[in-house]
């Protein structure tokens, strides 16, 4: 009996490990500059988005589809930085949800602030969503402005790896 309760238990806890987020965290730029240098020994692939923006919500599934191939990889994160409001987190939980989104999702709740980080992340950012963009030891190695096909995605990963 404590044999199936112990495989029971664990197949409980890969599951849960699995599950979508139940949560979104809500952080400060500071707090995500933090994360990004410390993710060491690996490519971090962070992309900016909004649940009102067409082109992020277009390009979010081959997202999904490359953090799913590489979701196995050690040298390999992917976080979804969303900047909807704070009073939208039940909206982009939501979302998380019915798009099944798989990779890490924040929400950056700093946007009065919006003119002081955004040129820190990139001096050539306008503002504009979607923004990706790839660290590697928490160093910046590629900035793409606008949406991205699966291929572009893929082939800037597959350099960096």
């Amino acid at each position: 009996m404590k044999k199936i309760i112990h495989l029971f238990l664990f197949l409980f806890s890969i599951s849960v490990f699995n599950a979508q987020q139940k949560d979104v965290p809500s952080i400060k730029y500071e707090e995500l500059e933090s994360r990004i240098q410390q993710e060491k020994d690996q490519l971090l692939v962070v992309n900016f988005w909004s649940t009102t923006c067409a082109p992020c919500v277009k390009e979010l599934p081959h997202f999904m589809e490359i953090n799913k191939k590489y979701s196995d990889n050690p040298k390999f994160k992917m976080i979804l930085v969303s900047l909807d409001r704070l009073v939208d987190k039940e909206r982009v939980l939501k979302f998380i949800k019915n798009k099944n989104l798989t990779a890490e999702v924040i929400l950056l709740d700093d946007i009065k602030r919006m003119n002081t980080w955004i040129p820190r992340f990139e001096k050539d950012w306008d503002g504009n969503i979607p923004v990706t963009i790839f660290y590697k030891n928490g160093e910046k190695v590629h900035f793409n402005d606008g949406e991205m096909s699966k291929d572009e995605l893929e082939n800037i990963i597959v350099k960096n790896l």
